[in-house]
Parts: structure tokens; sequence; C-alpha cells
């Protein structure tokens, strides 16, 4: 195995625990994947794929939690997050490889600066206020989180969880509901990007069954970490990672 190989197999491993704790593993496994010589898109497309069996088990484990919110039925929001998912990985592929790279290094810094704001300024809307959206808003809200989660995905997960308390959901029921919801915008992207792209289907096996051997040490570790310290590593990466890509754009 080359070291190349060891290093994608290894932050593969700590995004699956890092995103079953807190979220934010793309900022470990965008660069590895960086590192073993694909393009941004290609890094992007091949992570979303490999990722994706997580995501889905770590929907599945909270479904007892899923919640409607704004009015908004769990089918219609299902339906919303498939089609915005879809459309987020149509617009990703129609989009250059080198325009896409000049892209890369924003998209980084304001999937940052989204995990930053979520985890440590973010203030949690109390039970009994009223909800800050509508019905309509909540659901152009998830739409073009969606969109936004099948082009790039980073800090998707604190944009939902934002827009579904903004939308009356308790904490706990939208932590689930987003996990939900998120694997559901990824089955479509995914999807997509399985039949329109090449990939190294070895790299991609590699990959997914490290970063789910890692979201089982998450599960594991959830009430044994300091929470804190490890949004601000996932911070620090993302500062580092942004800092770098603008480096060498």
């Amino acid at each position: 195995m080359h070291f190349a190989q060891l290093v994608l197999i290894v932050a593969a491993f700590v995004a699956g625990a890092q995103n079953a704790l807190a979220g934010g593993g793309s900022f470990l496994t965008f660069p590895a994947l960086l590192y073993n010589g694909l393009d941004p898109r290609a890094a992007n497309i091949t992570s979303a794929i490999a990722l994706f069996p997580g995501q889905v088990t770590t929907g599945m484990s909270g479904l007892g939690l899923v919640h409607a919110a704004a009015g908004l039925s769990i089918r219609t929001l299902i339906v919303i997050s498939l089609i915005g998912g879809a459309a987020g990985a149509v617009l990703l592929l129609a989009t250059p490889v080198s325009v896409f790279t000049l892209l890369v290094p924003y998209l980084v810094l304001f999937a940052t600066l989204v995990f930053a704001w979520g985890n440590f300024f973010r203030k949690p809307r109390a039970a009994d206020e009223p909800p800050h959206i509508s019905p309509r808003g909540a659901a152009v809200a998830q739409f073009f989180i969606a969109v936004y989660g099948g082009y790039f995905g980073g800090g998707i997960g604190i944009l939902m969880l934002a827009a579904l308390t903004a939308a009356g959901m308790a904490v706990r029921n939208a932590g689930a509901t987003k996990n939900m919801l998120a694997s559901m915008s990824g089955a479509t992207s995914v999807l997509i990007f399985v039949i329109e792209t090449r990939f190294d289907w070895r790299m991609v096996l590699y990959f997914a069954v490290a970063a789910i051997a890692g979201g089982q040490l998450g599960v594991y570790l959830l009430r044994r970490i300091n929470d804190r310290l490890l949004c601000i590593g996932i911070t620090a990466i993302g500062i580092a990672l942004t800092i770098g890509l603008f480096l060498r754009s």
C-alpha cells in the first residue's frame, strides 16, 4: 500500500468519527483526495460517494426522532431534498474543472465559516419561541441547502440544523431530521455521480469502509470527548485548508 493511500484511509477513518461526533469530516477527506492526485471536482465527487453509506446509517439511527417542520410534512421535505440534491449534482457536473478549482477555496471558506458559526456563535431557539420562518420559507431554504449539498456539501448539516430550528423544530428532532434529509439529498446526487462519472471503485471502497468504521468509533466516543476541543480542531483544519487552497489558486 502506498503512503498516499494510507493517508486516505486514515483520513477517511478519522472523518467518519468526526462526522458522528460533530461533523466537518470533509475537511479531512477533501485534502486527502487532493493529495492522492485527484482534481478538486473529482475529489469532491469521490468523497461524496464514499461517505454516503455512513450518511445513510447515521440518518437511519435517528428515525424515531424525525419530525415535520413549519407545517411541512416529512414527505414534502424528503421530495425537496431529493430534487435539490439532484440539481446540485447536475450543476457540479456542468461546472468545468478549471472553474470549480477556482471556486473551491471560497466554498471551503464558506463551509468553515458556517461550521464555526454553528458551533460557537449560533444561539439555539428557545422552546417557547415562535418559528422564525414560514412554511414557504422553510421549503425554499431546504431546497437551496440541498442544492448546495449536491454541489459541495461542506457545512450542510449546520445549515439544515439552523433552518429546521428556525422553522420551529426542537433541537433534538432537528438533529435527527437533518441527518435523514442530508442522506436523501445525498442519495440523488450520488446516484447521478455514479451514473455520469468515472472514479476509482477500489479507492471508494477503502474510503467507505474506513469511514464507516470511524463512524462506529465516533458513536462510542460521543459522550466521552470534549465537543468544544473537537470543534476547535475542525475549524482550525478548515482555516488551514482554506489558506492552502487560496495560496495554490
